[in-house]
């Protein structure tokens, strides 16, 4: 899968590293298996885009029923952050309008940033440089 993630439980963060070809099923898959489990729910979450070398979207319509699907996943849960790092131009757009689909949707109780670099988002999520084992 090229959506690798591990849970820090102590920080209460989700970190995600996308590779490869990323698909819209994928980024769906991904968004179900992780985001449905009660563990995790107020969590904030990173996703790196830096290795991805290709995005295969059907349609452009997804990135808009992705951020309804992962507002409809947050409810209840407390307000959280979802950092994007996306260092090139297209995955950086993807990202925005991820963002401003999400955050119009009045399920949604995460705040959404896209950054062109890791460490940018790290600090926006209030974290002190890498994680250990990020």
């Amino acid at each position: 899968m090229p959506l690798e993630h591990r849970i820090d439980h102590r920080l209460r963060v989700v970190l995600t590293r996308a590779v490869g070809t990323l698909t819209d099923e994928e980024i769906f898959a991904y968004q179900r298996e992780v985001w449905s489990r009660p563990d995790v729910a107020g969590y904030d979450e990173l996703v790196d885009m830096s290795a991805v070398q290709h995005v295969a979207l059907s349609s452009i319509e997804r990135v808009s029923q992705l951020a309804s699907f992962s507002a409809a996943m947050d409810a209840g849960a407390p307000v959280s952050r979802f950092a994007i790092v996306a260092p090139r131009d297209f995955e950086f757009g993807l990202g925005r309008l991820y963002g401003a689909r999400r955050e119009l949707d009045s399920r949604g109780t995460k705040q959404v940033g896209v950054f062109r670099s890791r460490a940018e988002a790290l600090a926006w999520l209030g974290l002190e440089g890498e994680p250990p084992g990020g």
